[in-house]
This record gives C-alpha cells, sequence and structure tokens, in this order.
C-alpha cells in the first residue's frame, strides 16, 4: 500500500441490513501501480468493507460524465474546481459536498461520519471516516 491511500481501520460488526444486499464483491486494486492485482494469472477479488474500500477509491478518481462506461451518478465532479477562484474554507465546504455526492450513491455505505482535511503544501490530506453495513472504514486519500 502506498502513503497515499493506507486503508487502515476496519471494524467488522454485521448488521441486519447485511441480508437486504448481496455480499459486495470488487476486483483488488494496487494503489501504488493503479492497477488490478493478479495472483496465478486471475485478478483477486474482494468482499465486504475491502472491496468499498476499492470501489471508493475508484469512484474518488473518476470524473463524473466523463467515461460512457460508468452510470451519470458514478464519480466525482472536480472540473468544476479548476481554475475557480475560492477561499480555503469555502474550496473544502465544496470538496465536502462533492466527495458526500461521490460515496453516499452507493447502498452499502450508510453514512460519511466525518471529513477532514489538511494541507501540506500544494497538497491536501482528505481523512473520510464512513460507516457501511457491514461496520466502518477509515480512509485517508
Amino acid at each position: 500500500m502506498s502513503d497515499e491511500f493506507p486503508f487502515v481501520t476496519i471494524s467488522s460488526t454485521v448488521d441486519d441490513s447485511i441480508q437486504a444486499l448481496p455480499l459486495f464483491r470488487e476486483y483488488d486494486w494496487d494503489f501504488d501501480s493503479d492497477t488490478f492485482v493478479f495472483h496465478n494469472g486471475q485478478r483477486t477479488e474482494l468482499i465486504g468493507d475491502e472491496a468499498l474500500k476499492v470501489w471508493i477509491y475508484k469512484a474518488l478518481k473518476t470524473e463524473r460524465n466523463q467515461f460512457l462506461a460508468y452510470s451519470s451518478r458514478y464519480g466525482i465532479e472536480l472540473k468544476p474546481f479548476i481554475g475557480k477562484v475560492m477561499g480555503i474554507n469555502e474550496r473544502y465546504s465544496e470538496l465536502k459536498r462533492v466527495i458526500t455526492e461521490c460515496i453516499m450513491v452507493n447502498p452499502y455505505i450508510r453514512s460519511i461520519d466525518s471529513i477532514d482535511f489538511e494541507s501540506n503544501g500544494d497538497k491536501v490530506n482528505c481523512r473520510i471516516e464512513l460507516s457501511t453495513i457491514y461496520g466502518g472504514i477509515n480512509i485517508n486519500v
């Protein structure tokens, strides 16, 4: 795993809503090389919160309405921020809004508990804590 995406904490509490949806599945993703993970020539499959981490990473990386392969609800809208002059608090507020819109389309995600930003020079780190039907995930992007 890279330092940019150290997915660290997972709660493993499962509740009754897991019965309403099939087990969430996604192919494992190498965040360092930005490619699928293969084992013996086959893609590795993840389930539950581990699969949701991959889905969230890919959704946050994909510009909404940019690719015909995805529905109009999938991805994030960051292009409107390019060249737009706004204060830091306004920018973070808008980023929280588009991150929430991006992630909350997934029915396996119950809530976003917090989104916090930390500036590091030209880079902004974002910490997202969310609740899923499987428990909870903390993500740093």
